[in-house]
């Protein structure tokens, strides 16, 4: 991978570029107006990892760049301050680096650390080892968490040291709103809090009914740790989301009690599974702890992995007469709409730069059913 080389002042140049590709690779769709949203052009990811390489008496954080002619030919770069990561992370690099350095417990065979942050300056760091952790580890690292005011998780094979808590709590302002979320350890959550913010306001608006006439029910797939849920609850009637990860569905449910949501169920289903269900094809207890017949969808919300969706789920997606789709990946993106403007057409198309100084793209689409 290469590793993004921030340079503030060329970032307008930069989101230009990526204006230009979405504009022209989406061209054959006749989308509206690109809606562009800006990211802080540095310090912008709340969590990042790094390998630690030994070198005799030393450490350091490092990444890897491969050379693209011999994918087995790797050069390690050493990061001493890394311009992506938050600042609070940057923050904790050095003064990390110096205790290991210190302390022969903390140092050996540590290969590498996970940092997870958030925009008010809690920091979880999950240390990673290839020896089994003791006492005596555990006894640095819980003075290390004092030194340094952070919480701290030891991971070696078959071991996962907890010695504080697993999670941080990440406080949203969205629309003059202050939203909660428990983040999980090796979980995934949205990295760029300053976009994500963006995001959540951009698809509650999209979803807003001008007409302020009787609300309708909101199904999501791939719904996370319920980020996109609590944001939109107060849009609908009733939201149903869906999960497979046991993590994220736990981390939800929490996130649904902390913001007082009481109008959102999540359900531990893949969206194929969910497919199933909603065509009667799938029975057992969590389809009807479900009660789908109590439901009236109007709206369908999905932000998939990178692969995207498969055809059965585009059809599925078909069905509902509002669609808001988030992806991390115009590629797949592409070949989907390909299937969903057959029956839909796009009305909001926006840019989120999730990742600034990267190739990657975070868009969002809206798409209305056609009229008959």
């Amino acid at each position: 991978m290469a590793i993004p080389v921030v340079e503030p002042e060329r970032y307008a140049e930069q989101l230009a570029a990526k204006r230009d590709y979405l504009e022209s690779t989406f061209a054959a769709f006749q989308p509206p107006g690109l809606e562009v949203f800006e990211s802080p052009p540095g310090y912008y990811r709340q969590r990042c990892e790094f390998r630690i390489w030994h070198e005799q008496n030393d450490l350091f954080y490092a990444m890897f760049e491969v050379d693209p002619e011999n994918p087995k030919n790797k050069k390690v770069i050493r990061l001493d301050q890394y311009a992506v990561a938050s600042e609070r992370i940057n923050q904790l690099m050095p003064q990390l680096r110096e205790a290991c350095l210190k302390s022969g417990q903390l140092r050996r065979k540590l290969f590498q650390v996970e940092f997870l942050t958030t925009l008010s300056g809690e920091a979880l760091v999950t240390l990673i080892y290839h020896r089994p952790l003791g006492d005596e580890w555990e006894q640095e690292a819980q003075a290390l968490e004092a030194e340094l005011g952070i919480m701290i998780i030891g991971r070696s094979r078959k071991q996962r040291i907890v010695l504080t808590r697993d999670h941080v709590w990440e406080r949203l302002e969205v629309d003059g709103r202050t939203l909660h979320y428990q983040q999980v350890e090796n979980s995934f959550t949205q990295p760029n809090a300053h976009i994500c913010q963006k995001m959540l306001s951009w698809a509650r608006e999209v979803t807003t009914d001008p007409q302020q006439g009787l609300k309708q029910d909101l199904v999501e797939l791939y719904c996370g740790n319920g980020n996109f849920t609590i944001a939109l609850a107060d849009n609908f009637r009733r939201v149903l989301a869906t999960e497979i990860s046991r993590t994220s569905v736990a981390s939800a449910n929490v996130n649904l009690e902390a913001n007082e949501v009481t109008n959102a169920q999540i359900g531990r289903m893949s969206a194929e599974e969910f497919s199933l269900a909603l065509k009667g094809e799938k029975a057992g207890r969590r389809v009807a702890e479900m009660a789908l017949e109590a439901y009236d969808f109007s709206t369908v919300l999905v932000d998939p992995p990178r692969a995207g969706l498969d055809e059965q789920s585009c059809e599925l997606l078909s069905e509902y007469a509002q669609i808001v789709y988030i992806s991390c990946n115009p590629a797949t993106l592409a070949e989907n709409l390909t299937i969903l403007t057959k029956t839909h057409r796009i009305e909001r198309f926006a840019l989120f730069d999730q990742f600034p100084f990267t190739d990657h793209l975070e868009c969002g689409v809206l798409l209305q059913r056609r009229a008959v």
